[in-house]
């Protein structure tokens, strides 16, 4: 990992979540890869258990326990970053591709798969509303209890959703995905008040640049 991936604080319990999927916020956890603007949030189980109860994706209690037991328990925490990072790697690399209009890696669905399938081995089906949902407990499955939605929702998205509403802001330094949920399927950024507005002033720049009177080299005119 380059130093500008693990320059300053954190921002994992406060990332905007935009990406109007569980899965595709859980992506957004790390912008700029592969350039000298890389922002990595998920540099320790803390940030793990952050991003979740941030996300909601553990309940108030569930979290404070959570975060307890990863405090106590090294091992645990290790694992914890290791899966949710390798998850999270997993479903950018099947939502960039489809976000181009291709077919995502056959190794990085059967990954997927996988941990979906592990996730689901430790969770129970418990009544919610009308029908049933699954629920895990972190006492039980304290990894499980957050990887497991996020499977869920990666797989919901890619067996249930429009793919062609998932995209990846263009902006500089950012790469993060969202599903566009627009009516035309207009969306270009992950926040037009962030990455669009940069994008706005950096043409309005262009042009000024450009409309700028030629300025004669000293000592000679134009004509």
């Amino acid at each position: 990992m380059n130093k500008s991936a693990i320059a300053g604080p954190s921002r994992a319990g406060s990332l905007p979540l935009v990406g109007s999927e569980l899965a595709l916020d859980f992506t957004n956890t790390s912008s700029g890869r592969g350039g000298l603007m890389h922002k990595e949030h998920l540099r320790s189980a803390d940030d793990v258990v952050a991003w979740a109860r941030h996300a909601r994706v553990l309940t108030p209690a569930d979290g404070q326990w959570l975060a307890g037991r990863i405090e106590h328990d090294r091992p645990v925490a290790g694992e914890l970053l290791r899966r949710a990072q390798d998850l999270r790697e997993v479903i950018y690399a099947i939502g960039t591709e489809i976000a181009r209009g291709k077919r995502p890696p056959a190794e990085s669905i059967d990954s997927l798969a996988r941990v979906h399938a592990d996730c689901v081995a430790r969770a129970r089906l418990v009544p919610y509303g009308a029908g049933f949902v699954w629920a895990w407990d972190p006492k039980e499955a304290p990894i499980e209890t957050i990887l497991g939605p996020v499977t869920l929702s990666a797989l919901t998205l890619l067996t249930q959703a429009d793919l062609s509403r998932v995209k990846q802001c263009q902006g500089d330094h950012c790469g993060w995905l969202f599903f566009d949920t627009t009516k035309n399927k207009g969306r270009r950024w992950c926040e037009m008040e962030v990455c669009g507005n940069r994008a706005k002033q950096r043409r309005h720049q262009s042009r000024k640049a450009g409309a700028r009177p030629l300025t004669p080299p000293a000592g000679r005119g134009l004509g």
